[in-house]
């Protein structure tokens, strides 16, 4: 029995996406959802590196979620960013809003959010044992030079493309 098959196993929409036919680095609606009084949240994924070819190290990573925590919230203005979370495979981020931008929003929000962390100076926010759960896994080093790496390349706006 497959987990899809299983009965206890709940469907996750990303698992659905072909990660061998997007083209990093991206930004792709990944979700829309309505709450009971109307408000609309929007799931972003924000992919810096391409899925099965590359990942961002840990601790560049953590040190990115922490700097786009900030910049992301500077740079899209057209919602509320509700969190940014990086995703497990390491190759990007979920950007949680609430509201409903277009992509080329969050796309150009992106970008100019990477342009920020490939530029940061001086300390990294939040990143101390008192504000930190793993205050000791960072490098902004590895961070500026992601985030450079990734911008190299025009982000662009990815249709999901599904398994099938």
């Amino acid at each position: 029995m497959t987990a899809a098959e299983h009965p206890t196993t709940p469907t996750v929409d990303s698992f659905d996406l072909d990660h061998t036919k997007v083209v990093a680095p991206y930004v792709r609606l990944a979700g829309r959802y309505v709450g009971d009084s109307g408000d609309v949240v929007t799931k972003y994924d924000l992919r810096m590196v391409q899925p099965n070819r590359a990942e961002v190290p840990t601790a560049a990573l953590h040190t990115i979620e922490h700097l786009l925590a900030g910049y992301l919230r500077r740079s899209l203005t057209a919602a509320t960013v509700v969190d940014a979370s990086p995703m497990g495979c390491r190759t990007g981020f979920y950007l949680t809003l609430l509201g409903e931008p277009p992509a080329e929003a969050v796309r150009a929000g992106f970008e100019a959010a990477l342009r920020l962390v490939a530029e940061h100076e001086g300390e990294v926010p939040g990143c101390s044992e008192l504000r930190c759960g793993n205050w000791r896994d960072h490098s902004l080093p590895g961070a500026k030079a992601w985030a450079a790496a990734v911008l190299e390349r025009p982000i662009i706006v990815q249709e999901t493309v599904t398994i099938g």
